[in-house]
């Protein structure tokens, strides 16, 4: 106990982040899309085929000897490998055959999960400090990304969104210290980490170039004379990084399709027209545009700002406070907003631009949380003068951010979709959420008539649980009465521990931080001048 009292907050936010992590695991996948790429995170070292026997047509494309091949990227099937092969190792030891498969879903939950997690919040912090703002701030936004975004939702249902976050946020983070201190190998890691997302998502290009834009005004506003020469530095170390993973993508591709010009939207277009004559010539861009481009903004299932409303409070603060904010921070906010309307102009025209049984446009995750996170400390910074009307607006909406994500991982995320398909549209998603949560607690869902056909044939037990672990294995495996309130206590009192660290965190903010890490990393960034500072002040 005496540790966490007189802990860094890099290692309180990296035990909160994993604390967090671990409680809001359901011990499964979460996703149909994740499920299909563990399995052919399988077939890379296992005999088994990359596409499960009987998901297609509806899943998987015709590619090269006429075998069926998945359609995403490989990013997120090899993060999983590591995982999948201690696992499965692990489970032919001590796993009943029949527990086989559950086992691996858990154990690649819980580990592959909180690594994410920490890692992230981390990072958020560090770059929070690389631009100059206090520890108390910096802590703060990086709990606003954990717990006031959709964030915490990912942690949960093992989507890509998660390890893209980590790896956009890597880039930010690292191409911008680089920026500080002139370090070559921070330059590389965040330039490796940004391309390494094209593995995941092609359309994570637009992250790097929201990313060198951001790092672009940061340069100019600096020192313009100076700017080419430190944009060339930049160009030489990015470029090379960029390329050799479209070539590791392009080549993916070609394995299993036999072209490398194309992108497998192409091909599922194509193979699915093939197989259903009518639909429209332009599928699967079947979306009227403003319909699409709209949808994330002001629909009652998918507005951005319903569920992350962090991003209404970074609104009021920027319209406030824009002429106090420095270059950089401006340029940030930029960059990041442009991206975010890229996103929304992208996805538009699809016929699944909304990303389907997701808390929110999934699509849109990453700029969001860029965008969203920055709402705290922000606030923080220029709350003193902007009135006390304004601050407290901005404190409720934080608690009404941070519960919404909450409410994010109290129930199987497919839930409300699949009782939409008996309620009509449109519906309040985050209202609907909140009474499932309150009648799974009383034991109410069939008598407030919230299940149906859809909800027994999908969801089984799934639909009248709490989403977490310890309640699934109790209903699934019908266990003890006295082992389901062991393991539920056990659950209750890793929340009780959590929240007694971040209890720490609010007394050691109001105290002061005792270990100096923090204030090491910010001496450190502060000292090492990039040679374009260095130049600037010679000037």
């Amino acid at each position: 106990m005496k540790l966490i009292r007189n802990a860094s907050p890099m290692l309180l936010l990296a035990i909160v982040a994993w604390l967090a992590a671990v409680a809001v695991q359901p011990g499964e996948l979460g996703s149909i899309d994740t499920k299909r790429r563990l399995q052919t995170t399988h077939s890379f070292w296992t005999s088994e085929p990359a596409v499960a026997p009987g998901d297609y047509p509806k899943f998987g494309l015709v590619g090269r000897n006429n075998e069926i091949y998945p359609w995403y990227g490989i990013g997120q099937v090899l993060a999983m490998l590591p995982s999948d092969v201690v696992g499965s190792t692990l489970a032919s030891k001590i796993a009943r055959p029949a527990d086989y498969d559950e086992f691996r879903e858990v154990f690649i939950t819980y580990t592959i999960s909180p690594l994410l997690c920490v890692g992230t919040v981390l990072l958020a912090f560090r770059f929070l400090m690389l631009l100059d703002f206090s520890v108390n701030q910096a802590v703060a936004g990086a709990l606003a990304l954990l717990f006031g975004t959709t964030f915490l939702h990912y942690a949960q249902n093992m989507m890509e969104n998660n390890l893209m976050m980590l790896l956009t946020l890597g880039g930010f983070c690292w191409q911008y210290e680089w920026l500080r201190t002139g370090r070559q190998r921070a330059l590389l890691f965040g330039s490796l980490a940004l391309s390494a997302n094209l593995l995941v998502r092609l359309t994570t290009g637009l992250n790097i170039i929201a990313t060198a834009l951001f790092i672009t005004l940061c340069i100019i506003a600096r020192n313009r004379t100076e700017a080419f020469a430190m944009l060339k530095r930049y160009a030489a170390i990015v470029i090379p990084c960029f390329l050799l993973f479209v070539a590791a993508d392009r080549a993916y591709h070609f394995y299993r399709f036999g072209e490398c010009c194309n992108t497998y939207i192409d091909i599922y277009a194509q193979q699915t027209k093939l197989l259903d004559p009518s639909l429209p010539a332009n599928f699967p861009y079947t979306t009227p545009f403003w319909t699409g481009f709209w949808g994330p903004l002001v629909t009652l299932e998918k507005s951005m700002f319903l569920y992350d409303p962090l991003l209404i409070l970074l609104a009021i603060v920027t319209l406030i406070a824009w002429k106090r904010f420095g270059a950089e921070m401006r340029a940030y906010l930029v960059s990041t907003a442009l991206m975010l309307l890229a996103y929304i102009a992208f996805h538009a025209r699809f016929d699944f631009w909304s990303g389907g049984a997701a808390w929110g446009d999934r699509y849109l995750s990453i700029p969001v949380q860029l965008l969203a996170f920055m709402a705290v400390p922000l606030l923080l910074r220029n709350g003193a003068e902007m009135g006390l009307v304004l601050r407290k607006t901005g404190a409720a909406i934080v608690a009404a951010a941070v519960g919404v994500q909450l409410l994010s991982v109290t129930v199987w995320h497919p839930l409300e979709i699949e009782q939409m398909q008996s309620m009509g549209k449109p519906v309040f998603i985050i209202g609907l959420r909140l009474l499932n949560t309150v009648a799974i607690v009383l034991g109410k869902m069939d008598a407030w008539h919230l299940t149906n056909m859809y909800t027994k044939e999908y969801g089984t037990f799934h639909a009248k649980t709490l989403y977490f672990y310890p309640f699934i294995i109790s209903q699934r495996h019908h266990m003890p009465t006295w082992f389901s309130a062991a393991v539920v206590a056990t659950w209750i009192a890793l929340v009780a521990v959590l929240l007694w660290v971040l209890y720490q965190i609010r007394k050691q903010a109001r105290l002061g931080w005792k270990m100096p890490a923090a204030s090491r990393l910010t001496l450190r960034v502060n000292s090492k001048l990039s040679t374009f500072e260095h130049s600037q002040e010679q000037a």
